[in-house]
């Protein structure tokens, strides 16, 4: 099994700056995939930022070019660098891994989120 345990939510300003971290523990070796996935009131979850064991990155749209994912594998650590946030970024973040089968990937682990919220 694998557990994660994400920090580093808190309330911030629009404009500002934060970074999440995610701690894997556990059979961490059969990690593939890491992201960060996030569901703000009343919205479905939705794909922040993922990064492969190799360090291949994947942004949505609506996050590209203001934050950056990360992943220390030594550390078997997840980081999210998140600059120039928007009230619309206000969401609770969770901390995703998965393994990949033969033609796909499967979850094996969620934390149980942070809270980022961004004033106006």
């Amino acid at each position: 099994q694998v557990q994660l345990v994400e920090s580093g939510g808190t309330l911030v300003q629009a404009g500002g700056s934060l970074r999440l971290s995610c701690a894997a523990s556990g059979s961490t070796f059969i990690i593939n995939v890491m992201g960060w996935y996030r569901q703000a009131p009343g919205k479905q979850r939705e794909l922040v930022a993922s990064i492969s064991s190799g360090g291949i990155t994947n942004y949505a749209d609506s996050v590209k070019g203001r934050f950056t994912i990360s992943r220390d594998n030594a550390k078997n650590t997840m980081f999210l660098q998140m600059n120039s946030l928007k009230p619309e970024d206000t969401a609770v973040y969770y901390c995703n891994a998965k393994r990949r089968r033969l033609n796909y990937y499967e979850d094996v682990s969620w934390g149980q989120g942070t809270q980022v919220t961004v004033s106006p």
